[in-house]
């Protein structure tokens, strides 16, 4: 005696829903192979539940339902064979775009946990060390915004000549460099020859302090204000590195030359 499913029986043995059974007998996809007339209550055989693993499993191959109707209906292993190869292409070019997705994102993830071990999160003003740095400014950049950040060292790569683009490479950092009322955005350079818009950070102690936009103005007037009454210094620039606090969130940290 043939043994009947119900549709709740059948969606359970094949890990689905009711509904989406109900879906399949609608498009003619999987019918039922008994139907109640009174009650209009579904009920599957075995065959149709072999018949629903087929398609729960081409499903997982993103096959639309509808061309996995005409795959059910093949009789020749050729044709077969030929869906089947067309299937292992597209599940390479799948395993293809994942496995670039994910070599994107372990970029991503080693530049901020190197950000991450970098920055040094303080309260009030420290004094540090620093060695010398070289930068080069920007012509036109004065201020961090989410778009000039967002592909930030290509700007600088635009300004060198392309005769001299191969001799520079830049540090992944953003800052403000600010002399005599003129403030422009830069990129540390790490390796460089001399052109127009090279500055020379000097080594030595700078009074650094971690501050928000909001309160950047205010800190930065603190600094020099300290490095005039405690140094008897007149600093003759000032920087402002770009801290990274989240994907598109940053903060600042301020930097005062004080002398060697």
């Amino acid at each position: 005696m043939k043994k009947f499913f119900s549709v709740g029986e059948a969606a359970k043995a094949v890990h689905t829903t009711s509904e989406t059974l109900r879906h399949y007998d609608r498009i003619g996809l999987v019918k039922p192979s008994k139907k109640d007339e009174w009650t209009n209550y579904r009920y599957y055989t075995e065959q149709d539940i072999v018949r629903l693993n087929t398609v729960r499993a081409l499903q997982a191959m993103d096959l639309p339902l509808q061309e996995i109707k005409k795959v059910l209906e093949y009789d020749d292993l050729e044709k077969i064979i030929d869906f089947l190869v067309q299937a292992e292409k597209k599940a390479d070019e799948k395993i293809a775009a994942l496995q670039y997705s994910k070599s994107k994102i372990e970029l991503a993830k080693a530049d901020y946990e190197r950000k991450l071990q970098a920055r040094q999160t303080f309260q009030g003003t420290v004094l540090k060390d620093m060695p010398e740095r070289v930068i080069l400014l920007s012509d036109t950049l004065e201020a961090p915004t989410l778009d000039n950040l967002w592909n930030y060292l290509s700007h600088f790569y635009e300004k060198v000549t392309p005769a001299l683009k191969d001799q520079f490479f830049f540090e992944d950092l953003a800052g403000i460099y600010s002399e005599e009322g003129l403030s422009r955005l830069f990129a540390v350079c790490i390796r460089y020859v001399e052109i127009d818009g090279l500055r020379v950070l000097p080594k030595g102690k700078y009074l650094c302090a971690g501050c928000t936009e909001e309160n950047r103005e205010q800190t930065l007037r603190e600094l020099i204000r300290m490095a005039r009454t405690q140094y008897g210094v007149e600093p003759a620039f000032t920087v402002q590195l770009v801290v990274l606090s989240g994907i598109l969130q940053w903060n600042y940290e301020v930097q005062v030359y004080v002398g060697r």
